[in-house]
């Protein structure tokens, strides 16, 4: 059902909520738009103005790894001022209620732990970007470490274990997905009585499966987004609204 009215929207949602034992929320990119992050896949966004680094050439090339880093330190001062929106803040406070297990997220901003989920149980299918990581051998680097080497050299460094390129602890194109995280995903999609997919456009794959899972499985599905998506008719209740209106009646204390 696709509601117009966002107040009978908010009513169902506050009754589905209600009703439900197990909530699953699914994050994307729109949940974080009010706090300052762009949606990179948007009209305008990041990747309408620059070309993504897939996962083989970052590897291959130190000119690319230098350009990804250079990117990532041109984007830090919008990640340091980003501070959880209405929508985070709605869904810690389901967290705190013990209806949520656990997030799914697609986004790579550590915005769903400052809001108060414990890092284990945020599942992060794209990675996060506020810390760098090996790809060998997986040793983790603050930025405040790549920035300074990188300044100092003039070039992306490598680790000092095994001598493997340190990038962002993001999934790339061409990236391998994380294992762990998609198995709890798809643990939690299947376990829950309420799935709510938020801010998604719902097109990735395989992240944008999780939702089917979940209705697959019996749960009720919820997309809230502002353009529609591919899983609409599948979905029993479809909020095209803004997303901290939507979700701001359920901000707790």
């Amino acid at each position: 059902m696709i509601v117009s009215d966002l107040r009978s929207g908010v009513e169902q949602l506050g009754d589905m909520i209600a009703k439900a034992s197990v909530i699953v929320p699914f994050t994307g990119a729109g949940i974080s738009t009010e706090c300052g992050i762009p949606d990179f896949r948007s009209p305008g966004g990041l990747w309408t103005r620059n070309r993504p680094i897939p996962f083989d050439e970052f590897v291959a090339s130190q000119e690319a790894r230098d350009e990804s880093w250079r990117r990532r330190f041109t984007m830090e001062p919008t990640f340091k001022a980003a501070k959880p929106g209405r929508g985070h803040r709605a869904l810690a406070s389901l967290y705190r209620a013990g209806k949520v297990p656990a997030i799914i997220t697609q986004n790579i901003d550590n915005l769903h732990q400052m809001s108060g989920f414990a890092a284990a149980d945020v599942i992060e299918l794209h990675g996060n970007t506020t810390y760098g990581r090996c790809i060998g051998c997986g040793r983790h680097y603050a930025l405040s470490w790549v920035k300074m080497r990188f300044d100092a050299d003039g070039a992306a460094p490598d680790c000092i274990d095994c001598s493997e390129p340190v990038k962002t602890a993001t999934i790339s194109f061409g990236q391998a997905m994380p294992e762990d995280a998609m198995q709890r995903a798809a643990e939690l999609a299947q376990s829950c009585d309420l799935f709510i997919a938020i801010g998604s456009s719902l097109v990735v794959w395989p992240a944008a499966g999780f939702p089917l899972m979940a209705k697959n499985g019996g749960a009720r599905l919820v997309i809230i987004n502002r353009e529609p998506t591919e899983q609409d008719e599948l979905a029993d209740l479809v909020i095209r609204h803004d997303i901290g209106e939507t979700l701001g009646p359920f901000v707790g204390n």
